[in-house]
């Protein structure tokens, strides 16, 4: 199977490298058989060949590159095909050489150990500081504790600071093509067929994980088009993390839509402000159910629908409640030094 991935592979790239040439060429020939005179002829001519169309050949490439799948459900969908097949012929844009899945990802307390040095817990002290302000205004709209919202941001980008430099669009569309008939045939010979034989159990349990993430991912990619043209830009200037999460939150772009929030009434959500960045964060968790004076377990189910992961929701928590104990210590200070 890994053999056949990696044939499948080398053919959609000689393919879309292929057409990208041919491409290239018409363009710089306006059209024009190769080596046609330039001499006005004097007598009748063939009419001179038509132009190629650019959207057919860059439609051509998106498929060579293994992208159709997604770009036929987008354009059903209402977006110009012009727009998206120019997205996916894109050199920028990695051909889909397949997604092979797990059936139950976990992620390891290793990956936010990190968080809890007493390095990175000075540096969202720090955060939560400077940003005090923004902080505060979202804590008092919404009900959610700065410490809370300091927690969130300094976990996903540090404040901001490592918001990510990868595309967003291929990330989400590589997750969203984990049911394209291909990619569904190889997971199903990867994980649920041993000596030829399928286990028809753990075929339904891949099918099942692969509609989930299908519908988990196509509509982030369908939205990374609308919130493109929301905030004036190409789907591929957007960037953010390898998976698609984008901002000092690391909003998905269906988050952005439904959460977003213009904290500095310039008239404009940008998740790389903090003042929004802030108040969108706050406005995601009330939306899940976050109130002043959760228990911890319902803390923890609200964080869940901000990531689906144990250890992350560890890492939020503790660090929030050293941010606490932080803050009630400076104030204890002040206030015992102004009592003297």
């Amino acid at each position: 199977m890994e053999l056949e991935a990696q044939k499948l592979k080398s053919i959609r790239r000689a393919a879309a490298l292929a057409l990208v040439l041919t491409f290239a060429a018409a363009c710089a020939s306006g059209g024009r058989p190769a080596g046609a005179s330039d001499v006005v002829e004097t007598q009748a001519a063939d009419p001179p060949a038509a132009a190629p169309d650019d959207s057919d050949l860059l439609g051509r490439v998106a498929t060579a590159k293994g992208w159709s799948y997604l770009v036929e459900r987008l354009v059903n969908d209402g977006l110009e095909r012009t727009e998206v097949v120019a997205a996916f012929a894109d050199p920028r844009v990695p051909a889909f050489d397949g997604l092979f899945f797990s059936l139950a990802p976990r992620e390891s307390k290793a990956l936010y150990r990190e968080v809890l040095t007493r390095r990175s817990v000075h540096l969202a002290l720090e955060c939560r500081e400077e940003n005090a302000k923004a902080l505060e205004a979202a804590e008092q709209a919404h009900g959610v504790s700065a410490e809370i919202i300091t927690a969130i941001l300094h976990v996903e980008t540090r404040c901001g600071r490592n918001t990510g430099s990868s595309l967003v669009l291929p990330g989400l569309a590589r997750l969203a093509m984990a049911n394209e008939p291909m990619n569904l045939a190889a997971n199903l010979e990867r994980t649920a067929t041993r000596e030829g034989v399928v286990d028809e159990e753990i075929a339904a349990e891949v099918r099942a994980r692969a509609q989930t993430l299908e519908g988990m991912f196509y509509p982030e990619v369908l939205a990374t088009f609308q919130v493109a043209q929301t905030l004036g830009l190409r789907p591929l200037d957007m960037t953010g993390s390898p998976s698609g999460a984008f901002g000092a939150p690391q909003f998905l772009p269906t988050s952005y839509q439904r959460y977003g929030e213009d904290g500095n009434g310039d008239g404009r959500v940008d998740l790389f402000e903090m003042d929004d960045a802030a108040a969108s964060t706050a406005r995601f968790l009330e939306a899940h159910g976050w109130r002043p004076g959760l228990t911890r377990a319902q803390q923890r189910a609200v964080i869940w629908s901000y990531n689906r992961s144990d250890a992350y929701i560890d890492a939020v928590l503790q660090l929030a409640a050293r941010l606490n104990a932080a803050r009630r210590h400076e104030i204890g200070g002040a206030v015992a030094s102004s009592s003297r």
